[in-house]
């Protein structure tokens, strides 16, 4: 057997088994990493964190940009499945000198112990078994929107983000450490939210998939493999496709196997302070209303789903609605006004988004009072505007925030800052995604018990909780 791969499959061994263990036995493996990498020495004031980036096209290149320009990083690492694709180049122009892998197992292999933080900015599908192992091998995780694919993924994240407390964790839903975090947050505590019954969401801008025919019998033909690409670690934990185009560099988004539609992509840059705030957390039904174009391999035209949240302490039970689609506008309460778009919210992979009747956003209703927000870090107000004007005078004093998403993360790896989205508040709020997704796959309600984390009115959904099993050679990543 060559050397290398021997000494590379005793190292995956090692380095996959802590990662399995790591939700059980936190003891067992700080004594083991000692073993595998070198001792971090002590931090000293000023020093900056030794960040690697996984995924440098697309969103994540944004995100290698978005560390960089922090300057609170040092860029230790790339990797990528598609390395030197063109959506890589950038990346590359920029920082020629730092090192380059497509397998990220590799990447930890080499270069373990120079790594002390990583990004995740890859397809959805992937970002469990990345994830699991870098906090098992001791690293701070930056992880894109939603946290996974799957309701038991997350719950598996979340599990090992509590036995390796001292690794920080922060999901990418950049506006979480904008205005719309800390006004909603100082308007909760004020008392100015509260009593909140219902929930509006709405996505209307065009998608990947419109314009595709929902009465496909199976899935696309194979096409030949990019000679840049990996597809076996890009296929990741799913059941084996064929390549086709429609499933890279953001269209894995439009796909149930591979993506979270509309719902998990947009979802956590709307809802993200009202689930926090308002202490949601799972829902006991999410009824889809509406499902054009349903098929069983990509999201629908348009949907509409509502959760249904009980009370929680002193407040009310809150429905939350869900729409997308371009025709399928939510009602909007007299006094809405015009609906901007925030020239704030950074571009996706295809550019920025486009404005469209009714621009991504929110209404909260409460008792008392109607609240507008948009997305991301857009901050709320109150309508109609003769109200906001009788209101003024009572709104406390919202502060500024003192880092961005980005900065955030890497002052909390030095220790300075909490992170604002650990997987603690990330992770309930990408489970509610996993459950809306499932009832979009179903077309069906579904009853779910917040106890037992269980749906009790479909074994079918109930099963796909978990979903189906790893790829063969994928499995270990699962066992905790």
């Amino acid at each position: 057997m060559n050397t290398n791969k021997k000494s590379r499959r005793s190292f995956l061994k090692k380095a996959l088994a802590l990662s399995a263990a790591s939700a059980v036995a936190p003891s067992v493996w700080n004594n083991a990493t000692a073993n595998i990498f070198e001792k971090k020495s002590f931090r000293k004031a000023g020093e900056k964190v030794n960040l690697a980036c996984i995924g440098i096209g697309n969103q994540g290149g944004s995100d290698v940009f978005s560390m960089f320009n922090t300057g609170l990083c040092n860029l230790v690492a790339f990797c990528d499945v598609d390395m030197g694709a063109p959506q890589t180049l950038e990346v590359l122009k920029k920082f020629p000198d730092v090192p380059r892998f497509q397998d990220f197992r590799k990447m930890f292999e080499k270069m373990g112990n120079q790594i002390e933080a990583v990004t995740i900015g890859v397809p959805d599908h992937s970002h469990f078994p990345i994830t699991m192992m870098a906090l098992g091998l001791g690293k701070h995780v930056y992880v894109e929107k939603p946290m996974a694919r799957t309701f038991h993924e997350v719950e598996l994240m979340m599990m090992a983000a509590r036995k390796h407390s001292k690794q920080v964790t922060q999901m990418g839903n950049q506006g979480h450490s904008d205005g719309n975090y800390f006004q909603f947050k100082a308007w909760k505590e004020a008392g100015i939210i509260k009593d909140v019954t219902a929930i509006t969401a709405h996505m209307n801008s065009s998608r990947r998939w419109y314009g595709w025919d929902p009465t496909i019998k199976s899935f696309p033909a194979a096409e030949p493999i990019p000679s840049t690409l990996d597809w076996d670690i890009w296929t990741g934990v799913t059941q084996p496709h064929a390549y086709n185009h429609d499933f890279v560099n953001g269209q894995w988004r439009s796909w149930y196997d591979f993506g979270m539609g509309a719902l998990g992509d947009w979802g956590a840059h709307l809802i993200d302070t009202c689930h926090q705030f308002l202490d949601l957390g799972l829902p006991t039904e999410i009824n889809m209303l509406r499902a054009d174009g349903h098929n069983p391999f990509f999201y629908p035209m348009a949907s509409t789903i509502l959760f249904k949240f009980p009370e929680r302490a002193n407040m009310p039970a809150c429905d939350i609605t869900w729409y997308d689609g371009l025709k399928n506008i939510p009602p909007v309460p007299e006094g809405y006004g015009v609906s901007e778009l925030d020239p704030n919210i950074p571009p996706t992979s295809v550019g920025k988004i486009q404005p469209v009747k009714l621009n991504p956003g929110k209404i909260i209703y409460s008792k008392d009072l109607i609240f507008k927000g948009g997305s991301h870090g857009s901050t709320l107000s109150i309508i109609p505007a003769d109200k906001a004007k009788d209101m003024a005078s009572k709104l406390p004093e919202v502060p500024k925030s003192p880092s961005n998403h980005y900065a955030n993360f890497l002052k909390a790896c030095k220790g300075e800052e909490q992170t604002r989205s650990p997987f603690e508040i990330a992770g309930p709020l990408s489970q509610v995604f996993a459950l809306g997704v499932m009832a979009q796959k179903l077309n069906t309600k579904l009853l779910f018990d917040r106890k037992t984390k269980q749906i009790t009115n479909n074994k079918l959904a109930n099963q796909l909780l978990t979903g189906l099993p790893p790829r063969k050679g994928w499995e270990q990543y699962y066992k905790i």
